[in-house]
């Protein structure tokens, strides 16, 4: 299998060179040539969730020196439950939110955390990842590669544009693994990562690669849980559901379309997005363009430009082509709090910001039809609790590995979106001020 550029398309790498480059040397991003024809009566006797991970994943690693390492590495992707919960209607939820940052970013920062640093054991310098993250990414990226061997991280996030609970996690850590606070919102930290990967000085002293959703290494292993969860969905009903993902920076949602393009059983794709409407004003109007990030509720989900866009539109290229792929839902943030409220007793969960969209969607599309509706959890109510908790009346439980990291926060640097400024500290320059 072999991994092209949506830029370059004669351009072709293999899967540990686009792991390790993360972004292609055009500034495209990778994508496989193609997609395996994997119906469920591929995965008979996969009954384990690593089961089915590593048999999707084989002909992805066709060919490339980590196929032999593939089925451990699937197992230190996982070991943490992703159940897939009936809550009644015709609907269940796949709760992507039990690893440890709780958020399903867990499972992709995983997996590609493991990999690089399989591949960078004997490099003579280490892999530089630089991170941009909207709330959840940078935690994940974070927990999955501290303290991994021969490989540095730095995860830059919006100052004041997470929650408090969020950048307690993301301020949690050390050795090798760096954050910095911007002052800016999302699309600053994730032009900084672009900018840095063009740049001749960056590129000359650091081997650099990605861990955002640019990196197909987090694309690839987030169709896994789509993968076990509609193979338990079809083992159980012989029925393909339609599946509603919370979308901001479109990965996990792309993730959810390469699994079905892969073969398997999933109905419609929707995504449920928050007032932020690239998605939804090219799938209405057929021109893409990029918008001024809004900051809604559902922060993790506040993208103005989303990556994954050249990667949707490279798969589909035209705006009728991809409106028969997925379809795009855009839920306010009074809509989110009207969900957060009424979930204890309507659904009897509360449900975090992001999810509370795809719940809206759900509810609003529902035409008493025969379809089977899966929605999913994409992090804990617990790390939104400024939100969630006036909206239910309690305060919300935080989970054991969340309260450990939360508990390792200390001040880091904060910048301004300048390419420079982040060279003064990446390149052991003067540091900026630190904050709180």
């Amino acid at each position: 299998m072999q991994y092209l550029s949506t830029r370059t398309p004669d351009h072709r790498v293999s899967l540990s060179t686009a792991l390790q480059e993360g972004l292609a040397p055009d500034g495209g991003l990778y994508v496989p040539e193609r997609f395996p024809d994997l119906g469920p009566a591929a995965f008979e006797g996969c009954d384990t969730i690593e089961a089915v991970a590593e048999r999707l994943l084989r002909p992805f690693a066709e060919g490339d020196a980590i196929a032999e390492d593939l089925p451990a590495i699937c197992e230190a992707t996982y070991g943490f439950p992703v159940p897939l919960r009936d809550v009644g209607r015709r609907t269940s939820v796949l709760e992507l939110f039990h690893g440890p940052t709780a958020a399903f970013k867990d499972v992709g920062a995983r997996f590609l955390a493991d990999s690089l640093a399989r591949l960078n054991e004997t490099a003579d310098r280490p892999l530089t990842i630089l991170v941009a993250t909207s709330g959840d990414t940078g935690a994940a990226v974070a927990a999955a590669f501290w303290q991994k061997p021969n490989v540095e991280v730095v995860v830059l996030y919006p100052k004041g544009k997470v929650s408090d609970r969020q950048e307690k996690q993301l301020t949690g850590w050390s050795d090798n693994v760096q954050t910095v606070a911007v002052n800016g919102v999302f699309d600053d930290c994730q032009q900084l990562v672009k900018e840095a990967f063009q740049h001749e000085e960056w590129q000359s002293r650091k081997r650099l690669s990605s861990a955002n959703s640019i990196n197909i290494g987090r694309l690839l292993p987030q169709m896994t849980y789509y993968a076990h969860a509609s193979l338990q969905h079809w083992r159980a009903h012989g029925t393909k559901p339609t599946v509603i993902v919370p979308s901001g920076n479109l990965g996990n949602g792309l993730a959810c379309l390469y699994a079905r393009e892969c073969g398997l059983p999933i109905g419609e794709v929707i995504f449920a997005t928050n007032e932020n409407r690239p998605v939804t004003h090219y799938l209405e109007t057929g021109d893409y363009q990029a918008f001024e990030t809004q900051q809604t509720l559902a922060t993790a989900m506040d993208v103005g430009n989303p990556s994954n866009m050249e990667r949707l539109r490279h798969h589909w290229p035209t705006a009728e082509a991809l409106r028969e792929a997925i379809r795009a839902e855009q839920v306010t943030d009074e809509q989110i709090k009207r969900q957060i409220r009424r979930g204890p007793d309507a659904w009897d969960t509360v449900w975090c910001p992001h999810t509370a969209t795809a719940v809206d969607v759900r509810e609003r599309l529902d035409d008493d039809s025969d379809r089977d509706w899966m929605l999913v959890a994409t992090a804990h109510p617990a790390k939104f609790p400024e939100v969630v908790e006036p909206l239910v009346g309690h305060e919300i439980e935080i989970p054991e590995l969340l309260r450990k990291v939360m508990a390792r926060s200390k001040p880091v640097p904060q910048i301004a979106p300048s390419l420079d400024e982040l060279g003064g500290i990446v390149f052991d320059a003067e540091t900026p001020t630190s904050v709180s």
